[in-house]
């Protein structure tokens, strides 16, 4: 099987998947029916082209005209799930927008809003209580995990600072900087002095 294929028809089969599971969603894309939108990938030289009807279709040849079209790094795209960072994008000239900007923003939230309700597509495989309690459990695993990193980065700061010194503890920091400031005064207010004393003189 080509590539090309391969790849659109994953992206159609997910983001037609994701769609049919929330009724919100179902109810958007009737609102985009009709129109088109073709996305560039400009690291793979490749142009995926979005038709929207009663699904989303996606093709890797067309012949046709686009609604709006996307010129833009694979980087840029989790960016582009932010409606608002689309103005910003094109100032900073990482998007190159043609056509629709309105369509561009719908279709960035559109993609934002496409999130896997995990939990759901288990429960059709293993039944409600059994999917409940391992998200349950993979949300707990995730939990402990993020804890014990904050600890382990807690006590390598502590570490650092206190026992190899490698860097001076906070307080310390803050109190040289007073003695710099004090030393600097005390300049200024010899300076002051020799000042008059050559006047004087």
């Amino acid at each position: 099987m080509p590539f090309d294929p391969l790849v659109t028809a994953v992206v159609e089969t997910s983001f037609n998947r994701l769609i049919q599971d929330d009724p919100e969603l179902v109810r958007r894309l009737t609102r985009l029916k009709g129109q088109v939108i073709q996305v560039h990938l400009k690291e793979l030289n490749k142009t995926l082209t979005f038709v929207f009807s009663q699904q989303v279709d996606v093709l890797a040849d067309y012949e046709g005209e686009a609604d709006c079209y996307l010129s833009l790094n694979l980087s840029v795209l989790p960016e582009l799930r932010e409606q608002a960072n689309i103005t910003d994008l094109i100032k900073q000239d990482k998007l190159d927008l043609q056509g629709d900007i309105q369509l561009a923003q719908k279709f960035a939230q559109l993609m934002k809003d496409c999130k896997p309700d995990i939990e759901e597509w288990l429960s059709r495989l293993t039944g409600d209580v059994v999917a409940h309690s391992l998200v349950q459990s993979v949300k707990d695993l995730s939990g402990f995990v993020q804890k014990q990193a904050c600890k382990k980065q807690s006590h390598l700061a502590q570490v650092i600072t206190e026992e190899w010194q490698i860097t001076p503890p906070p307080l310390e920091i803050a109190y040289f900087c007073d003695q710099v400031e004090e030393l600097a005064s005390q300049a200024e207010r010899i300076e002051t002095l020799l000042n008059k004393l050559l006047e004087k003189a």
